[in-house]
């Protein structure tokens, strides 16, 4: 069937659109001899990841312990959580799974290694870990040098936990106002993760793994330094609104939502049938990511999301109130993919004609824990 047979609203990925956005950032990968280990908390669905992986990747990564249990039972060997895995419960897990596969997790703590010292300790088993380092974001990770050294010193005390890497997320490069300073915040950040290799290095410790990643920057193929060996983007895949205005076009947007147009109360209000719970209700409003509004129709780039409500979509503008009908169809390019495809149960894959060719669970929707 076509596309707008569907009923709405849907999440719609564009095959073709997809693919070539995945073999771009495997071909920027392979020039830079370094491995890809790209981010599924963007999609969430083990049928893409193992796209990814026959297209080129060495793995995945993951945000959670429940998405890396759904990826794994799907096949997935190789899994990588980008997050400070804390709590007993969530430890025991990633020590089940360790059985069958390649896991590793984040840390950034001395009291977050005792507790996984032991726990698997109880259990006879090494954690496999990287240190996450600070670069500009303002989230988690190590922030001042001593802090480092004292946390591999202390690593190097337990029996259970091996420092495999670190790891860096350059999440500012969002912000970034122009591609010259996202180019400038990128390089800093990987200088900034690369000093803290040197520093494992002085202590005795030569890391596997250098891992580095945000799409705004790695998107646009800036060089990549030596020392560094693998990169995590993740919205590369499916982009967005925001993203696609980073990359300077709408062109290699993959994901969209569907929905119906199922008021026009006054001359310039249109009210479509999806809302925050079917797109979010997120804004980026500053830097080479700056997008208007809460989405962006697809078939008319001009005219954006106004305001959400749960199930509803209000959109002002009078040229396109005019040429919509009740009942008429149209797909909205979301301003964040990832918590988007949270929010469906399934993605229909279509293609350039609009054919849709396969309808694919979203497995780790809702894998929070």
């Amino acid at each position: 069937m076509n596309y707008k047979e569907l009923d709405t609203p849907s999440l719609l990925i564009e095959k073709e659109i997809m693919l070539n956005n995945i073999k771009l950032m495997q071909e920027y990968a392979n020039k830079n001899n370094v491995n890809l280990r790209p981010h599924t908390k963007t999609h969430k669905m083990p049928y893409l990841a193992k796209l990814q992986e026959k297209y080129g990747c060495k793995g995945i990564t993951v945000a959670k312990v429940e998405e890396a249990e759904v990826m794994a039972s799907e096949g997935i060997k190789d899994i990588f959580i980008a997050n400070e895995i804390v709590g007993k419960i969530k430890l025991e897990k990633i020590i089940e799974l360790s059985k069958n596969i390649t896991i590793s997790f984040g840390i950034d703590s001395i009291p977050q290694v005792k507790m996984i010292e032991e726990v698997f300790g109880e259990k006879e088993v090494v954690a496999n870990v990287l240190i996450e380092i600070e670069v500009g974001e303002n989230r988690s990770g190590i922030i001042e040098k001593e802090d480092f050294i004292e946390l591999i010193k202390f690593i190097k005390k337990c029996k259970y936990v091996h420092l495999k890497g670190i790891f860096s997320h350059d999440g500012n490069s969002y912000n970034a106002t122009n591609l010259k300073e996202c180019e400038e915040w990128c390089m800093e950040s990987q200088k900034r993760t690369l000093s803290f290799a040197e520093i494992a290095k002085q202590e005795g410790i030569l890391l596997e793994v250098v891992s580095i990643g945000s799409t705004p920057s790695l998107m646009h193929h800036f060089p990549i330094l030596e020392g560094v060996t693998e990169l995590r983007p993740g919205t590369y895949i499916l982009m967005d609104a925001s993203q696609c205005h980073a990359a300077g076009t709408l062109d290699c947007a993959a994901a969209t939502v569907l929905t119906t147009i199922i008021s026009r109360p006054t001359k310039e209000r249109v009210i479509t049938d999806v809302g925050a719970k079917g797109i979010t209700a997120q804004t980026r409003k500053v830097g080479l990511c700056a997008t208007e509004g809460l989405g962006t129709i697809y078939e008319y780039p001009n005219v954006h999301i106004d305001d959400v409500y749960d199930e509803h979509a209000i959109i002002y503008n009078e040229e396109f109130r005019e040429k919509v009908k009740i009942g008429d169809k149209v797909r909205i390019i979301p301003v964040h993919i990832c918590p988007v495809v949270n929010l469906h149960e399934y993605a229909y894959l279509i293609d350039k004609e609009g054919e849709v060719l396969e309808k694919i669970p979203v497995l780790c929707r809702g894998k929070l824990k």
